[in-house]
């Protein structure tokens, strides 16, 4: 009887620990999933190459087929610190308040990420916990090169922007637009 007992207990923790861990990764990046996810650099269909400048994009547009994945080079041509985020308006909008809290606590800088501040543990500092981890956003100091790879949903309506704090309201957003699969 001890020996079902301890079994049926090893059983019901580890489905409590796969439940846990389950909602932590839904969790993960602001809901994602709904955008797509990280892809692969090797099942890149193509590689597109984005400028960005103090405050626009080059280009504005580009054009996603259904489940492609594609790879960012991302350009800082600019003189300040720029983001490429990809999401939908409503996160964009929500992560924007996020960048003005990592400027306002040193995190971030106009030109630059200010890494001391942002390996910090902000909520023992009695700050809020910041990071800027999420896989679809990437920081990119002027003069900088990134690279993104991400894999597209079956439909979306989705942008990609730089939600520094006035960046986004200065227009520097550009729109993702679906095409039909071939």
């Amino acid at each position: 009887m001890n020996d079902t007992l301890y079994v049926l207990r090893a059983a019901l923790a580890g489905a409590s620990l796969l439940a846990l861990s389950t909602a932590a990764v839904a969790g993960a990046g602001h809901g994602t999933s709904a955008i797509g996810k990280p892809g692969k650099q090797a099942d890149a269909s193509r590689t597109v190459e984005i400028i960005l400048q103090d405050n626009a994009f080059e280009p504005e547009r580009v054009q996603v087929r259904p489940g492609e994945t594609i790879r960012f080079v991302l350009k800082n041509k600019g003189e300040l610190l720029h983001e490429f985020n990809l999401g939908t308006p409503k996160m964009h909008a929500a992560h924007q308040k996020e960048m003005a809290q990592m400027m306002e606590h040193g995190m971030l800088t106009p030109t630059g990420v200010n890494r001391q501040m942002m390996q910090m543990d902000h909520g023992k500092a009695g700050m809020p916990a910041m990071k800027h981890d999420d896989p679809n956003t990437v920081l990119v100091e002027p003069g900088k090169t990134k690279e993104l790879t991400w894999t597209f949903p079956n439909s979306h309506d989705l942008e990609f922007a730089c939600n520094i704090p006035g960046h986004y309201e200065s227009g520097m957003v550009g729109k993702i637009k679906n095409v039909p699969a071939l």
